[in-house]
């Protein structure tokens, strides 16, 4: 019978059953070669039926879109009534006073805890009770505005139509703002007198206040920040009236950041997308023992657009990811008490700073599985020959030093 030529390619030589010599420890090698075996087969198993999460990083091509802030602030010492959030970003946009927005603030007592809710969303509320109390006065009532406006117009032989007259305290109110007058607490005021306010004000001032809700963000670098009193914006800068809160050392800007997110809330159940979804600030708590009356807290939070991609493809969530560092200064300027050599500058007003920062790049979070089917198959012929590899040349060691032994015994 004629040879075939194939037998001079093959690389598994066959060796005949009667010469070949089995040994004990050849056996419990092999045992062992089986149990590892398995044992690999099943963490390549194990690695294939995982889900990790891939980034990638891509140009950020969603800039006009508009970013989610979420967040729920305590101040233990700042009453919920000298409390306001002002928004500015690069592009010259200033939100003033968010009233309009939805915001929920909670007056809090000395111990911390909640004692009513007011909404700060009260405009159309207060309208309503100031044009309830001026019904109840007299009809030729005209209330004075203190020098803040010009009234000489209120004189008899004028019509009642041509007079100025402030009416109400917030009437008052807004005309010492648009003088840049101190407006304090109102006091001796007799339209805030009238309505309360003084008395309000000053039973609040040893209270706290817990602000918390969401507003709209442009993608572009800016600043929001709490402080005390109304915001002004002149040719000169940004200013607020903190009269009332620089007459009362006992109030601060002591916080405690309950919880801060840019973005949408990531609701995808996944593991993968829960560990890289995280809030650096929530519940992060500034408090120091010194006096911290005329101070200045910034934040400076590194924003980066971050979208998270589900295993199925069905869930796409636009959300963002953000680093922060922290910074505070005494308006009083001077050197710093723990570093010396550091040098503050004078000015500024008491407030809470979260100043933001856009990144231009997007990072790409996608579900993935641990292993692709082709190299879970390479994994399993990989690691079941590497056992085999290592038990042949452990076998015939062990065989050889059995021989070796075994030959000096027998001399």
């Amino acid at each position: 019978m004629k040879k075939s030529t194939l037998l001079s390619f093959d690389a598994f030589a066959k060796t005949e059953e009667d010469v070949r010599i089995r040994t004990r420890s050849g056996g419990f090698i092999t045992l062992g070669c089986l149990v590892v075996t398995l044992m690999l087969l099943i963490g390549e198993w194990t690695r294939f039926n995982s889900v990790v999460t891939r980034p990638e990083l891509v140009v950020d091509r969603d800039r006009l879109l508009k970013l989610d802030l979420n967040f729920d602030i305590s101040f233990p010492s700042l009453p919920c009534e000298l409390v306001t959030l002002d928004i500015m970003d690069d592009s010259g946009e200033i939100q003033l006073d968010l009233s309009d927005a939805d915001f929920t603030k909670v007056r809090l007592d000395k111990d911390g805890k909640e004692l009513g809710s007011n909404s700060m969303k009260v405009g159309k509320e207060a309208e309503e009770e100031r044009d309830e109390l001026a019904k109840k006065l007299d009809k030729d009532y005209c209330g004075p505005c203190y020098g803040s406006l010009n009234q000489d117009n209120n004189k008899p032989d004028v019509p009642r139509d041509q007079w100025t007259c402030c009416q109400t305290c917030e009437d008052v109110r807004k005309a010492y703002f648009d003088k840049q007058w101190a407006f304090f607490d109102g006091k001796n005021i007799e339209q805030c007198e009238r309505e309360g306010y003084v008395k309000r004000i000053n039973e609040q001032l040893q209270e706290g206040c817990r602000v918390r809700g969401s507003a709209k963000l442009n993608r572009i670098n800016g600043n929001l920040h709490f402080a005390s009193g109304p915001g002004m914006q002149t040719i000169n800068g940004h200013f607020h009236d903190s009269s009332l809160y620089e007459s009362h050392p006992n109030l601060n800007f002591n916080h405690k950041i309950n919880h801060l997110s840019f973005g949408k809330s990531v609701d995808v159940k996944s593991e993968a997308i829960e560990q890289v979804s995280i809030n650096p600030l929530d519940g992060r708590e500034v408090s120091p023992e010194r006096d911290t009356h005329l101070f200045q807290y910034n934040y400076f939070a590194k924003i980066v657009p971050t979208r998270y991609e589900s295993l199925d493809k069905k869930h796409k969530v636009e959300t963002v990811q953000f680093s922060s560092t922290f910074h505070s200064r005494p308006l009083t300027g001077g050197k710093d008490e723990d570093h010396p050599t550091t040098i503050h500058q004078r000015g500024g007003f008491p407030a809470l700073y979260i100043n933001f920062e856009m990144s231009p790049l997007k990072v790409i979070n996608r579900e993935e599985h641990g292993q692709s089917w082709s190299g879970f198959i390479l994994g399993c012929i990989t690691s079941i020959g590497g056992v085999l590899a290592v038990g042949t040349v452990l076998d015939k060691a062990l065989y050889k030093a059995q021989r070796t032994i075994f030959s000096k015994k027998d001399l």
